[in-house]
């Protein structure tokens, strides 16, 4: 675990993020630090954390690899913040693969399935319940989780079946915890993001496969406007939540798939 410090912000604005290393995560974890919240870096790949931190303003953060499908190394991970801040304010369930993106159903190696369901379900549960537990424990009670769904936990793409699985699942994931959360002051919603550019999202400004067996090119949008949505989400009360929220790219092929 590395971390290093600059000015602590103001108590009661502790945000973990995970898949902090690049994509979405990389540009949520900037936006927040932007907004004056200290931000607890998560990912796989510590150099990668290093080099989001790097690029985030003035504020205090953390830096924390961590394997979300570790029960011990995600219950490692917000020791560490608990440890360096004293709570946890916000979580942003971000870590995801599309690992068998655009393998048919019937050539989908189980193993490959199970990786999937793995990172996207299993490790967001876990984030989400040491999130909870903490939220739960500290004092003043509560705390606010925002889920990164997809536009695939409404309709899918051709050819996948394991990430379209999970992202549904991620919205029964969402509700169930709004719901149990009511009690502690827990609030959790779900961002549904659709074609923002990032590494896993190139293929979509060069030609992807759609429901009628063509290629096309797909719009994309700056991640910074995912980011500014999420910090949004963040900056309410407690009393309020934004239960399920969509942004994408206005032109992508989204209403009207398929």
């Amino acid at each position: 675990m590395g971390h290093a410090s600059r000015v602590r912000c103001a108590p009661m604005s502790i945000a973990v993020v995970t898949g902090a290393g690049s994509g979405i995560g990389r540009s949520v974890a900037i936006a927040l630090a932007a907004a004056g919240w200290s931000v607890a870096l998560a990912g796989r790949r510590a150099g990668a954390l290093e080099e989001t931190a790097a690029a985030l303003p003035a504020g205090d953060f953390l830096a924390v690899p961590t394997d979300v499908t570790s029960a011990e190394e995600v219950a490692a991970l917000f020791r560490a913040v608990r440890d360096h801040y004293g709570r946890v304010d916000l979580l942003f369930n971000n870590a995801g693969t599309f690992a068998g993106g655009g393998v048919p159903v019937e050539e989908l190696d189980p193993d490959t399935w199970r990786a999937v369901v793995d990172v996207n379900l299993t490790g967001a549960f876990l984030c989400a319940q040491a999130a909870f537990r903490t939220m739960k424990e500290q004092d003043p009670q509560g705390g606010r989780i925002i889920n990164n769904g997809s536009i695939s936990a409404h309709v899918p793409r051709p050819h996948s079946i394991a990430y379209t699985a999970t992202k549904h699942a991620m919205t029964g994931l969402t509700k169930s915890l709004s719901l149990d959360g009511r009690p502690y002051r827990i609030a959790c919603g779900q961002l549904d993001i659709g074609n923002a550019a990032t590494e896993m999202t190139a293929r979509m400004q060069t030609g992807i496969l759609q429901a009628n067996g063509e290629l096309a090119a797909e719009p994309v949008m700056d991640a910074a406007d995912v980011a500014a949505t999420v910090v949004h989400m963040a900056a309410l009360p407690l009393e309020a939540n934004v239960q399920f929220a969509t942004v994408m790219a206005t032109a992508m092929p989204y209403i009207g798939r398929g």
